[in-house]
Order: structure tokens, then sequence, then C-alpha cells
């Protein structure tokens, strides 16, 4: 395999340097194109100032015969890959147009003309444009780009935004809910959907990002402008936006247009507003030609998500839920929906599983799809006539981003375990064989080994999970982190590069990844043992793994961690006020008070049907302050908007104030609270990546395995904790 030029060899000790760690290349997405020849991927590696990284696009041979090369190189990146019917490739990015005045503020589209040639820009706008989707068989494209409420067109919207900038405001007026989403504020410029069409002179031409008109030469004809000049490159006219989701009933937030191969319609999720500040969803298409939307799914208490279109149009696969309440948890099942008049037809219901629909077999025989499964993330084959269901890979990995080939003969996909990372690999359709592809980046090497870990709780359930361990064993056993996965419905099933084992590994810990109640993969019923009631069953289920890994000769049970994030640190937070069998606690982004959390996470309609305030007040860790004696590192960013830093602060000013071991006199005390300004939900500046394990590993080396505080990052601009403060820590434990 080859690593980008812009890197050297991944070295062996990779998890033993976070400055290596943060440079290793990371891929993610795949397109193909409409012919099957060819595959591109994009990769982001660090960027020269160590702060960020910048994406490019990868093409991969599909046969596995050529080196990958790469496609784009700019220090802004590239993504958002898409192939035209005519094999041209778009992208965005918001590098410097070369044929501009100006760098591009914001992402513009991009093309790479099939036959070969420059990248150029082909759409620029205020606010720029977001993902593209292209239709399979016809010479059809979508954008989504935000728009703002008073605009008409482009040219109203290109005014306004040049109204805000000169007058250097940003306030937001809002008259609906969400106003928040992750770490953004929602507003005033709203997501669209727009198709994408040639320019047709300026009265109607696209607006570049300087609120320019650009569209024809008023001088010269469509047929003159898209002529190419004697000795030129190609100079085809502009390329204009037409809205297609005006007046819908809600706002849009993530739009995911699904195009029909043929191009003559979309199908889109939609919210719609009820009572309160709730919604749901439905399903609508819309004619691409003329902007025509029809109403295909709308049925109360159902939540709709639209999926891939049929070769020939008359189906789509959907997966319909129903909106959850504090007693029914998430449902998601397959329909087939007749995309001419909206009748679903039941697919695959006795099938235990959480299926993600992906695409159709070139001869609409059959569906592919993904579903959590037994700490795996497989590729199913559903008989679209039958509706039966097949495994095709048996690998222990998770799978994303499957694209079929047109003959229908094999797929490729995005496969990562917690052995390696994401790689680009094809999987022969009627064999399973899957083949690792000639990617761009090189598989590190991992300073372990995994295994399939289990147990069976008191109520006769099986829980399982991974452990990572060192390559060798020591005398003793090594110190156990017990690592809480986030969600809650998720599974420890795919590579992450914010929670890697491997780097606490190398440090000679021994990591268990566990999946609980509330985990996907393992059946209705294992959701269902935790719903509403996060402090009993997921609790005990990892007390109860954790008691069985703890049993084994090669683990140190006398030296242990409990960690987690978002829901991972709800538990870490509950661990915390229940047991003191942890020699410490580390809880990032975590919920604390869940009667303040509620009403200010960024979708608190959704929590409204999480629970009762009986059964939040009943499983809130607040409640159980006075309990916590283990020594807690709060973690938190102020911009996360999840869970918003307001749990952080009151879990810390608690922490000092009321639990089990509060802040001495002199206002000493064995916890520790690391907080990012600048960073949300998750840590992703690369520079602070390195700070949040740097001060993790300090925190753990000092209270599991009761080593002299280790010297913090000199960017902290502090010392190492006391001696003293160390030496407390440890007498206190039970």
């Amino acid at each position: 395999m080859t690593a980008p030029a812009s890197q050297s060899r991944t070295p062996a000790s990779v998890f033993h340097d976070l400055d290596h760690y943060v440079a290793v290349p990371r891929l993610s997405g795949l397109a193909l194109s409409p012919d099957g020849s060819r595959l591109v991927t994009t990769v982001a590696t660090l960027n020269r100032k160590g702060t960020g990284y910048a994406s490019a696009l990868w093409e991969v041979d599909p046969t596995g015969r050529q080196q990958a090369h790469r496609l784009t190189r700019s220090s802004k990146g590239e993504s958002g890959a898409a192939f035209a019917a005519n094999g041209d490739l778009y992208f965005t990015s918001s590098r410097p147009d070369p044929d501009g005045d100006e760098d591009s503020p914001t992402p513009a589209l991009w093309l790479i003309p099939a036959r070969g040639g420059e990248a150029r820009v082909v759409l620029s706008r205020p606010g720029g444009v977001g993902g593209v989707r292209c239709a399979r068989d016809a010479d059809r494209t979508v954008v989504t780009a935000d728009l703002f409420p008073g605009a008409a067109d482009e040219e109203q919207h290109a005014a306004l935004a040049k109204a805000r900038k000169d007058a250097g405001v940003d306030a937001i007026l809002h008259s609906g809910y969400p106003v928040r989403f992750w770490d953004s504020d929602l507003g005033p410029a709203r997501p669209h959907v727009f198709a994408v069409e040639q320019g047709a002179g300026p009265s109607s031409g696209a607006v570049d990002a300087h609120g320019e008109v650009d569209g024809v030469h008023p001088h010269e004809s469509e047929e003159e402008a898209a002529a190419p000049l004697p000795g030129t490159v190609d100079r085809s006219p502009a390329l204009r936006l037409r809205l297609l989701t005006a007046d819908l009933p809600a706002p849009l937030h993530e739009p995911s247009p699904v195009l029909s191969p043929d191009g003559t319609f979309a199908l889109l999720s939609i919210p719609v507003p009820q009572k309160g500040a709730d919604q749901r969803s439905a399903l609508v298409r819309i004619d691409l030609a003329s902007g025509e939307r029809r109403t295909l799914i709308d049925r109360d208490g159902v939540e709709v998500d639209a999926a891939p279109v049929s070769p020939d149009g008359t189906r789509a696969v959907v997966v319909l839920d129903r909106v959850t309440t504090p007693t029914d948890p998430p449902q998601p099942q397959l329909h087939l929906v007749d995309t001419a008049t909206g009748e679903t037809t039941p697919l695959a219901h006795d099938w235990d599983r959480w299926p993600s629909p992906v695409a159709w077999t070139p001869d609409g025989s059959a569906v592919l799809a993904l579903a959590d499964s037994d700490g795996r993330r497989p590729v199913f084959r559903i008989d679209v006539a039958s509706g039966e269901v097949r495994q095709l890979t048996s690998d222990d990995a998770a799978w994303s981003d499957l694209v079929v080939a047109p003959d229908g003969t094999v797929a490729y996909g995005v496969r990562s375990s917690y052995l390696y990372p994401p790689e680009v690999v094809r999987l022969d359709l009627a064999s399973g064989e899957v083949t690792v592809l000639d990617g761009p980046v090189e598989r590190p090497r991992v300073p372990g080994r995994l295994e399939e870990v289990g147990t069976t709780t008191p109520d006769g359930t099986r829980v399982r999970g991974w452990l990572a361990l060192p390559e060798d064993d020591v005398a003793g056993g090594h110190p156990l982190l017990l690592w809480i996965h986030g969600g809650p419905l998720g599974s420890w099933n795919a590579w992450t590069w914010r929670w890697n084992p491997w780097l606490m590994v190398a440090q000679g810990y021994a990591v268990l990844l566990p999946d609980p109640a509330l985990s996907t993969g393992y059946g209705q019923d294992f959701i269902q043992r935790g719903w509403g009631a996060w402090g009993d069953a997921p609790y005990t289920d990892l007390m109860a793994i954790t008691d069985e890994v703890e049993a084994r000769d090669d683990i140190d049970a006398s030296r242990t961690a409990a960690m987690g994030g978002s829901f991972g640190g709800y538990m870490a937070n509950w661990v915390a006020g229940h047991t003191d069998r942890f020699d410490a606690v580390v809880t990032h982004a975590s919920l604390w008070a869940l009667d303040g959390f509620g009403p200010t996470t960024d979708a608190s309609f959704y929590w409204q049907r999480e629970m009762t305030p009986e059964m939040s007040e009943k499983h809130s860790p607040h409640r159980f302050v006075q309990d916590i004696v283990s020594p807690v590192l709060v973690i938190h960013g102020d911009k996360d908007y999840r869970v918003p830093i307001g749990e952080g602060l009151r879990l810390w000013y608690e922490l000092l104030s009321r639990s089990g071991r509060p802040a001495e006199a002199d206002g000493s005390t064995v916890h520790r609270f690391l907080y990012f300004p600048a960073e949300n939900h998750w840590i992703l500046a690369p520079q602070h990546a390195k700070v949040w394990y740097q001060v993790v590993s300090a925190f753990l080396a000092e209270h599991v395995l009761g080593q002299e505080p280790p010297a913090l990052p000199e960017v902290l601009g502090l010392t190492a904790p006391s001696k003293q403060d160390a030496t407390e820590g440890k007498d206190a434990k039970g």
C-alpha cells in the first residue's frame, strides 16, 4: 500500500507517541463511478501547524492491481465526492478558485471532468454548498445549501448575507424549535435542497461568493459559452440553483435527498411539527424537473427515513420507526414503498436487527443492508420477494459506505474493526470473499491482542464485549480500564480515533469494551431491558462483565478505572455514585442532573419522549453525589450543545462541595476538571486530543497505578499535582 505523499510510512510506535498517533492519515467515505471503473475515497491528513486536518480525494483501483493515487491537493481540503452519470467527479472545497479574485471563504462546488484535467469551480455562493447527489443514469444533480428565510432566490440570499456581514450582526430571531444542533447554532439561514442547472443569463445565474451574478456572458449564447475556445480547456457555462424545498412545514436540519437512478425524482424525509416543540418526519417525492412535491408517507406516531430507490424507479426501501415513548424504544423496520402511490409493504419484519439499507442489486431482486450484530456490523442481503435475510460477511468488523458494481457481482465498502482503522475493500456478493484493495493508507500495527469476552447475568442474559490486551502478560496481571460507550443506542464494533484503546494498551492497561443493555445488535428485547431505566440493567450488565474479566489471571482486579463519554459519561457518573470498586473515574461530556439536561439539550423534544419526570429523577446520577469517593476527572467542551456545558459545571461544583470526597479547607482536591472552551461533544483538534490523552493518562497513572503524579502537558501552564494529593487519593478509596 502507498501512504499519502505528505506522510511518511507509519511507524510501529504510533500508539506509543501521540505526535505520531494524531498524524496517522484517516480514511472515510466511498464513491463509485456509474460504469464501475473508478473508486474515490477521502483521506484526512494533519496540517502543517498540527492544529487540524485537511482532506483530499484519492482514487482506488477497483481491481486492486494499481496503486491508489491522489486526485486533489489543497490546504483547505476537499470532501463530498460524487460521480455524475457521465463520469464527471463533483466535490466541495473552500480552497481558492484559481480563476477568481479572492479566496472562497465557504465551500464551493468543484468538478473534475471525466476525461481528466484540472478541477474547476462550477458553483459558488454565500453560505457555501453542502452535500452533492447525482443520479446514476441521467444528467441530474442536486445539492444541499443554506438559504435565508427572507430570500426568494439566490440574488436576495446574497443581498441578505452581505447586509448581515456589513452590519456586523450575528443575532438570530427564532420562531420554532430546535435552535441548536450538536455544535452549531441553527439559523438564520436554513438548509434546503436545490436542483443544479446550467446558467441561463445574469437574471437567473448563480450568485458567487462575493454577491456577483455568475452566468452566461450577455454577449454570447449558451452554445457559444459551452463550446471550448481554441487551445483552451473546456469553458462550460456557470451553474445555477433552483430551489426544491420551499414552503416546508418546518426547517430541514440535515437533508439527505435520495435520487432515483433515472434522475426524474428525489425522495426526502422532512420534519413535521407536532404540538408544543415536538416533531416527527414524513416522506415526500419531489419531481426534479417541475419541482412538484407529493407526500408519500405521513403517519401519526411514525418516523420515516428515505433510502435507496430501485433500479426501475418504481419502489424504494425505507425505514419506518415508531415515535418513542418512555416505555417504547425505537423499533426501526424495513418497508417497500411504491414511489407513485406511497403504498407500503413490510420487508423482513421477522429479522430482529436494526437495518440500514444502502443499495439495491442491479436486477432489483434484493436489497443490501448494514446492521449492528453481536459486536460487528456485517453486510446483509435481503431478498425482496421472500424477505429472506442472508449475512454476506463474517469478519469481526464494521462496514460502511457500501456501493454496488453495475454488474452486481461485487460491492465495495469501507471496513474497520478494533484491529485496524477504515480501509477500502471489495466484497464478492456470491461467495462472500473479501479483498483488501491497495489503498492510500497503511494499517498501523496495534501493540496488543484483541479477545471477545462475555458473561451471563443473573437474569440469564448474555452480555459480551471486546477486551484489548498488551501483547505480553505480566506478573500480577494488567490494570483494567472499563470503557462505556455512548449513545446509549450503539455498540463497540468499529475503529474510533477518539476513544482508541490501543493508546492505553501501549501503556500496559487492558481495556474492556462491553455492550450492556441498550446496545444495538442484540435484538429488540436487549434494548427494552434498559429503556427508561438507565441505572438498572445497563449498570448491572457492566458490573457483571467486569466481574468476569477481573477473574482472569492476566487482569489485576486491584487496579481499575471506569471511563465513558456522553451516555458513557452518564454511566461513569452512575458507577461513581454506586460503587467504590474503581480507583478512578473519567467522565467526558456527561449527563449529570437529568432534570436540567432535558430542557437544555439540542433535541429536548426527543428527551421528553425518553423518560417521564419520575424516571429522570430516579435515574439521575446527581442524587448520589454524596456517595462518590473515587477521584473523578471531569472533561467537557463549551461548544457541546448535545450535553450542554452546564452539566459539566454542575457536576464539578457538586463534586467539590457535596461528594464523599469534597475539596479540603485549603481548596485542594483529588478531582480534576479538564475544560475545552472551543471544543464540542468530541475533542477534534489534534492538539487538544493530545492534551486529552495526556491528562487522562496522568490521572490514571496517579490513581490507578499509584505512581508519582506525572508531569502534565506544558501547554496547560501547570505543574503536576502534589505528592500529598496522590497519597490521599489512594488512602481514601473504599
